[in-house]
Order: C-alpha cells, then structure tokens, then sequence
C-alpha cells in the first residue's frame, strides 16, 4: 500500500463528505470541523504509512497551506455580508477590533509570560496569534449567501463574519512586533519606530487602499465593461480565485497585507452592484473551495495531534488557552459592545463564540520562519489546544445556541430602531 494511494483516497473521501455533512448535520449540535477532525486522528492512527503532518517539520508547507486557506475565506465572507459599510451600522465590529482584540492580545501575552513561563518574544507571539478569530472554522455562526436585502442581517451572524473578515488582517502587525522583539530585543528604541512607521501605517494603509483598488476594477470588469468583456454576463465562479489571488498578490508584492486587501477587495466588489445575482455565483464558488481546504487542513490538524503535537504542553500553558476561550474572550468581547446595537443576549453570544482556528496557524507557523522564538514546541501545542476546544466547544454549542436565540422572538437587524421576527431555522 502506497501512502500516495492512501492520499488520494482520503482526499476523495473528504471531499465526498464534504458535501454530505453540511446537510446531514445542519440542525444537529454537531459540526463540520468537528467530524474532520476526529476523521484526521482516525485515519493517522491507522497504519496507513502517511507521514505525520507536523507544522514543525513542515513549516513553510504549513504557512502557505493555510495561507491559502485563510484567504478563500476572506474572500467569502467580503462577498457575503449585506450590510453597507459605515461607521454607524459596523458599530459592533470596530469595537471588536478596537477595544477587544488588543486587550485579548494584551491578557494573553501576560499570562503567557507571567503563568505559562514564556519568554517575552514568545508570549507576544502566543497572543498575537490567538488574536483572529477564525473565517474557516466559524460558518455555523456567520452569515449565508448574498442577498438583496441590506437590513436582513442579525447584529449576531453580522458582527462575528465582519470581525473574523477584518481581524486577520489587522492581527499583522502584532505579529511583527513579537517577530521585531524575537531579533532585536525588547529595547523598543531597536525597533518601535520602524514596526510602527512600516509595519503599522504603511501596510496596513496599503493594505486598505490596495484593496479599494482591486475591487473598484474588478467591480469596473464584472459590471461596467462593454457587453463583451463584462464578466459578470458569463457566470463563471472561479473569478471568486482570481479576485482572491490578484488583491492578495499585488498588495503583497508592494509591501501591504495581503489579508485586509482580500477582504476590502470583496467587499468593493460587492458595492460596485450591490444586488447583482454574480455575487451570489462568485460566494458559492469560493465557499466550495473554502469547504475543500478546511477539509484537508483539519484531517492534517487531526493528524498532528495524534502525532505529538500536544506533548509538549504544560498545565500552566494549558490554563492560558483555556483562559481564553472560557474567560478573557468572552467577558472581553461582551463589555467591549456595551452600548452597541443588540441585546444582552446577543451580546454574550457574539463574545463567546470568537472562534479560533487556521488563522492561528498561519501566524505561528509564518512568524516561527522569520524569526527564532524560544519554546516554540510549547507554543504550538498552546495553540493547538486552545484550535481543539474551539472547535469542539463552539462546533457543538453553535447550533442549539443559534437556534436558541432565533426562538426568543426578535433579533437586532442594522436598522436603526429596527428589528424582525424570525420564526425558526439558521441562516448560514
């Protein structure tokens, strides 16, 4: 038995289960990323002859898998929110990126080095790369397809795709500044001013303005080009991965983040004919490769965990994930929207579900290549841990929660003053 034979078994089996699972298990309390990842840690405790999937072995194949992965799903989620951008209507969202996602990364970091016993460059890495919530692993609580409807959005499924769309970006400079301590020490006279004036303003601006830039002439190409040459006549999907790869590309290649671009880039698209039914043929196509990724990403995930990647872990690091997940997440998350539009109820829901995932990945496995961060065995295994619960956790809670707070009668939309019944049933 050949392990190449193996592979392409698996990936038919995965990719034949990836279609049967959303439907099977869609009013269940239980997941799509749950049941991936127990099939991973089946079938690499099996004597299949695969070689175990370690990101510490595999480093670069690990940054650029999930990479790719994270992207799609940037991608996605742009494509498929509703709701207009402003100030006023995103209100929950920036103060999930403003206020609670640095004091996550802040707590994190402190417990890391304080409780779990990491250096300073490490800890902060820990917390940057707990920092994003995950696009991948958090469909059972974001928004569906496109619709025509601006306002059909509840305050839930809105704020949890638009912070999970944005975080991933913005976590980037954190990152830089564990990578900038990890070299040059924790002297910020070494560092702070070129972190700040590069890794700050300058990619984060390029970044956003990069990806303004792609999504107005592609949105130009889709909808406003002569008959012959507007793309969006021929319905063809996989210009969801040309809009992907071309903003992420090209803002990468001038120095910008790749991620914010992907996202701006959609949600651009998206404005330049906000009720085209080609939105609807560009989310379905990226949402069937997201589906694919996610599959490969969490059978390898299953395997490295069977494979030792846990070992390395301590109880004092193990109580800073679980702080995370349990403590500092959620209580950060719900005073962060105090005053934003929702209820209580929504409120606790969008703090505790901050799903954590291949974004955390990326970001280890991306930062442990530029620089040499001591304990990066015990990191992994952090991270690690802290991916299983969420995904376990959150997979099995999403559902009757959902449910739950759909039952209760109204659900805060993104008009002022406004809010509709809903009668059963989740959206996404």
């Amino acid at each position: 038995m050949e392990p190449v034979d193996v592979a392409f078994a698996l990936v038919g089996v995965g990719a034949l289960l990836a279609g049967i699972l959303p439907r099977a298990l869609e009013r269940r309390p239980l997941s799509m990323p749950i049941a991936f990842l127990g099939l991973g840690v089946l079938v690499f405790l099996l004597p299949t002859g695969l070689p175990s999937p370690d990101p510490l072995r595999w480093p670069e194949v690990t940054t650029h898998l999930t990479e790719i992965g994270v992207i799609v799903a940037l991608m996605g989620a742009g494509l498929k929110i509703d709701r207009p951008l402003s100030w006023k209507r995103w209100s929950s969202t920036w103060r999930l990126l403003a206020i609670a996602m640095p004091i996550c990364i802040a707590a994190v970091t402190l417990l890391g080095w304080w409780w779990a016993g990491l250096v300073p460059a490490a800890a902060m890495l820990l917390g940057a790369a707990l920092a994003p919530t995950d696009p991948v692993l958090a469909s059972d609580v974001q928004v569906g397809e496109p619709t025509d409807v601006e306002d059909s959005e509840d305050e839930v499924r809105f704020a949890l795709t638009s912070e999970a769309g944005l975080n991933d970006g913005l976590a980037f400079p954190f990152v830089y500044a564990a990578v900038a301590v990890a070299t040059a020490g924790l002297a910020p006279r070494q560092w702070f001013v070129d972190w700040f004036t590069v890794d700050v303003l300058y990619k984060l601006a390029v970044g956003v303005g990069g990806g303004l830039f792609v999504g107005w002439l592609l949105g130009k190409l889709f909808f406003r080009a002569p008959s012959t040459l507007r793309l969006a006549r021929h319905s063809e999907g996989f210009l969801a991965l040309a809009a992907t790869f071309l903003a992420y590309g090209l803002v990468e290649v001038v120095g910008g983040y790749g991620f914010l671009a992907v996202f701006v880039a959609a949600r651009a698209i998206r404005s330049a004919e906000r009720t085209h039914e080609f939105h609807s043929v560009l989310h379905d196509f990226a949402e069937q490769i997201e589906r694919l990724l996610t599959v490969l990403l969490l059978l390898l995930f299953g395997g490295a965990v069977v494979g030792g990647l846990l070992a390395p872990l301590t109880w004092q690091a193990a109580g800073v994930g679980l702080a995370l997940v349990f403590v500092i997440r959620p209580l950060v998350g719900w005073l962060s929207l105090r005053g934003a539009p929702g209820r209580p109820a929504e409120h606790w829901v969008i703090a505790v579900f901050g799903i954590r995932g291949v974004g955390s990945f990326y970001y280890l496995a991306y930062a442990t290549t530029k620089a040499d961060f001591p304990q990066r065995e015990l990191l992994w295994a952090t991270v690690g841990l802290v991916v299983v619960v969420s995904v376990v956790v959150h997979g099995i809670a999403a559902t009757p929660v959902m449910r739950l707070l759909d039952r209760r009668g109204e659900r805060t939309t993104s008009a002022p003053g406004r809010s509709e019944a809903v009668l059963g049933g989740v959206r996404g």
